[in-house]
């Protein structure tokens, strides 16, 4: 496992290693991830069928990635700091990125932009704060979610037919539905971890 340090001088004159980076394969793609969040704005925000189309599958890979890095970092027993810390940032911001812009463009309502970061955001922070409690892993209908989300999106990325928008509507439904209900069981769920600890 690489790793690449950069020492930065202090004022008292000493050299301190502020910056520790661990190169290894997750972190690679997380990085390249967080990369492609830009990449997904502007093609959106270029109005045109053929990079709408890019839009969605630079985001759907982009998407992807987040499994494999997550599969191959507990399989070979490397996990990080610094993956563990940029992970959800990644995750959150491709989301972000997707969702405000098809809002801004008019494709997809404010309040279900809404409604979906700030469970995204809100359970992220709920976790941060939970972590003295224990480590509450995902359940089956957070990563059901999660799929369902990535579809919905992906498809109101896509320039289609009337009918493609129609099924991407029903998805993007089931999608609120699915994140609203997780996101309940997840607050009760630390709720009575912190009672059973307290």
């Amino acid at each position: 496992m690489a790793m690449w340090s950069s020492p930065r001088a202090s004022t008292c004159g000493c050299e301190c290693d502020l910056v520790r980076v661990t190169w290894n394969l997750p972190n690679f793609l997380t990085l390249a991830r967080l990369a492609a969040v830009p990449v997904v704005g502007v093609l959106l925000f270029m109005q045109t069928p053929i990079m709408r189309d890019l839009a969605a599958i630079v985001f759907v890979v982009a998407a992807v990635t987040d499994f494999i890095d997550g599969a191959i970092a507990r399989k070979r027993g490397i996990t990080t700091e610094f993956g563990a810390l940029m992970d959800p940032i990644a995750d959150k911001a491709l989301i972000t990125v997707a969702l405000v812009g098809l809002s801004a463009l008019g494709d997809v309502p404010w309040w279900i932009t809404i409604v979906i970061l700030v469970r995204e955001f809100g359970v992220t922070a709920l976790r941060l704060s939970a972590l003295r409690y224990g480590v509450i892993p995902a359940s089956r209908g957070g990563k059901a979610k999660t799929v369902v989300q990535i579809i919905a999106i992906a498809m109101f990325l896509a320039v289609g037919p009337q009918w493609w928008v129609d099924v991407a509507t029903v998805v993007l439904a089931v999608a609120v539905i699915l994140t609203v209900v997780t996101g309940v069981d997840y607050v009760v769920r630390v709720v009575r971890m912190r009672k059973a600890r307290a």
